[in-house]
């Protein structure tokens, strides 16, 4: 179960967060060649002083951070992709500057994931974790 956690410098309005977090769902799904039903995203939002990034060349735009917890076995390109997809969408749907933007990857073994239905196996391309649960 990826766990895409945003901090945000602002707070967008509902729907906003409703359009973002979907898109955000259908980028990951897309290029981490998996389902969608497993993935979970947080967003935190604050005020504009509550993020501090050296390469935002105007803070008052806004400043992202994704954490993203993801199960291990993803390749560099896969993390790539989905990071400049995010970035994107980030600057498309909610007006962060793509140099506001930070992305950190932290990669757990399968069973790190757990539901109230069982536990996530480790990452297999094509595949839908939530038909293998253990």
């Amino acid at each position: 179960m990826p766990h895409l956690q945003f901090d945000l410098s602002f707070t967008p309005s509902p729907e906003q967060k409703t359009r973002f977090a979907s898109a955000i769902v259908e980028h990951f799904a897309r290029v981490m060649d998996t389902g969608s039903d497993h993935i979970a995203v947080s967003l935190r939002c604050g005020a504009r002083g509550d993020l501090t990034f050296g390469r935002a060349e105007d803070p008052t735009q806004g400043i992202a951070f994704l954490n993203a917890d993801l199960r291990r076995g993803r390749t560099p390109d896969q993390k790539r992709l989905f990071a400049l997809a995010a970035i994107e969408e980030l600057e498309r749907t909610l007006g962060v500057p793509r140099a506001a933007v930070y992305v950190i990857f932290t990669e757990h073994d399968g069973p790190d994931f757990q539901m109230h239905d069982g536990v996530l196996p480790s990452w297999s391309a094509g595949e839908n974790p939530l038909e293998n649960l253990r």
